[in-house]
């Protein structure tokens, strides 16, 4: 079986205050700290034993993983196991980059977003370059606020040409074209964020070659379909694996919309869906996309897979 886990634990806490997102500064205690160890490694060692599937593994922790030193070592122990096509996680790279010597750089990814405000940009760009000299995989991006622009095309000037910067569309922002023009031309594939995707009753990959674990072992089709397929651990969960329409109506953050099978990213993205790099990025230039895509009208999903 080939198969992509999502796996968000219990860990919720940032180093970071970034006033868009609700983990800023948060703190956990002690005991869901060593809960959210516990459940990794019980992860890490389930996925391990799996050498009968083909695996694929992003992190996408509420928090930051990477100054957690079992997230490390989850990377760098599953970037070794022959069954394991790509390990990914989301950072703000604030860790050491290190560690990742001791990674296989064939099979671990990271996917880094660059806050302004947060982070020295000189400290954040040299950790991406040391990254390019280590020959690890990643992309590199930032939240599409105004007062992000300028700081993105720095970003976009310095960085090594085979870096792929993205940009996501700052939630509850609107653009105009004007605007949006500016990102795209720092994100030829800024369009497929600018505007959330109807999703209602179309084929989506998750479900059925695409699932979200949590600390616990629940799997769910993805992150944001709260409805349970079974548990990990016991296994309960392959026989409900199946192709299944969305039941949201809209689909507004890339972890979820790229498994669309309405959109073309499996393509786009083909052999970095995890850490976000486009195939063949920088030695083919990026297909532009319209600024406004234009949306299908979804049919209405039945009763029973309308979400709760």
């Amino acid at each position: 079986m080939d198969l992509t886990i999502l796996y968000r634990g219990p860990l919720a806490s940032c180093d970071y205050d970034c006033p868009y997102c609700p983990f800023a500064k948060r703190r956990d205690s002690t005991e869901r700290l060593r809960a959210d160890r516990a459940a990794l490694e019980r992860f890490t060692g389930w996925a391990g034993e799996r050498t009968g599937d083909r695996l694929s593994v992003l992190f996408t922790p509420w928090g930051e993983g990477l100054v957690r030193s079992w997230y490390r070592r989850a990377l760098v122990e599953l970037s070794h196991r022959p069954h394991v096509r790509r390990v990914a996680i989301q950072t703000n790279l604030s860790c050491r980059t290190d560690w990742l010597a001791d990674a296989d750089p064939a099979t671990v990814a990271l996917w880094c977003t660059y806050h302004p405000g947060q982070t020295p940009y000189e400290r954040f760009l040299a950790k991406a370059r040391d990254l390019a000299d280590r020959g690890v995989r990643f992309s590199v991006g930032v939240v599409g606020l105004p007062e992000h622009l300028a700081h993105a095309r720095r970003l976009r000037a310095a960085l090594p040409a085979h870096v792929y910067l993205w940009v996501n569309a700052a939630e509850g922002h609107t653009y105009t074209d004007e605007e949006a023009a500016l990102w795209t031309a720092l994100d030829p594939l800024f369009p497929y964020s600018r505007h959330p995707h109807r999703s209602a009753g179309l084929p989506c990959r998750t479900g059925e070659s695409v699932v979200s674990v949590d600390g616990d072992g629940t799997v769910r089709r993805c992150h944001f379909v709260r409805a349970e397929l079974g548990n990990l651990y016991d296994g309960s969960y392959r026989a409900r694996l199946a192709p299944r329409p969305c039941p949201l109506a809209v689909c507004d953050c890339h972890i979820g919309y790229v498994h669309l099978e309405t959109l073309p990213l499996y393509d786009v993205f083909a052999g970095g869906v995890l850490e976000r790099v486009p195939a063949g990025h920088p030695q083919q230039p990026l297909a532009p996309v319209p600024l406004s895509p234009p949306e299908r009208r979804p049919p209405t999903p039945p009763e029973a897979d309308r979400a709760p």
